[in-house]
């Protein structure tokens, strides 16, 4: 998922306060936020705490998602092209990734070095629901895959 400039999908993390929700911990045997059917820890989790890596650029952005909606940057920085990976990520801990839903993948497996997936992101932002529509480009970079940016659709 890449920064859309004129609308906070992934707006700056804002400390954090009583009053701000906690971020979101599932534990290894919690539904994976991907929507997969396999736990966390079986599911997104195995990549986030390494040293798994995605085998697939849907696998991938499923992980990616799943990051976004525990609040883990390290990994989505870690999993992120270095050509276009920015400095730093904060991530607002009061946005809540709701649902995932992938609606096309081009190439993206283990005998491609690029791939594409598109999907629809389901998220809540103070309390108004939204939506970020995007077309991921997934490249390999010392083997593994990692995000090289995307396109918002409408």
């Amino acid at each position: 998922m890449a920064r859309r400039p004129h609308r906070p999908a992934r707006p700056a993390r804002t400390p954090h306060s009583p009053s701000a929700p906690s971020p979101v911990s599932p534990s290894a045997a919690s539904p994976c936020p991907c929507g997969r059917p396999a736990p966390y820890g079986e599911c997104c989790g195995r990549y986030h705490v390494g040293p798994a890596t995605a085998p697939t650029a849907e696998a991938l952005m499923r992980s990616r998602y799943s990051a976004f909606v525990v609040l883990d940057a390290p990994y989505l920085l870690r999993t992120w092209d270095p050509a276009t990976r920015p400095d730093g990520l904060e991530l607002d801990p009061t946005t809540r990734w709701t649902g995932l839903e992938i609606l096309d993948t081009t190439e993206g497996t283990a005998f491609h070095t690029t791939g594409t997936v598109t999907f629809r992101a389901s998220y809540t932002q103070q309390g108004h629901p939204g939506a970020l529509h995007e077309r991921s480009r997934f490249t390999r970079h010392d083997g593994a895959w990692v995000y090289a940016d995307g396109t918002y659709l409408d």
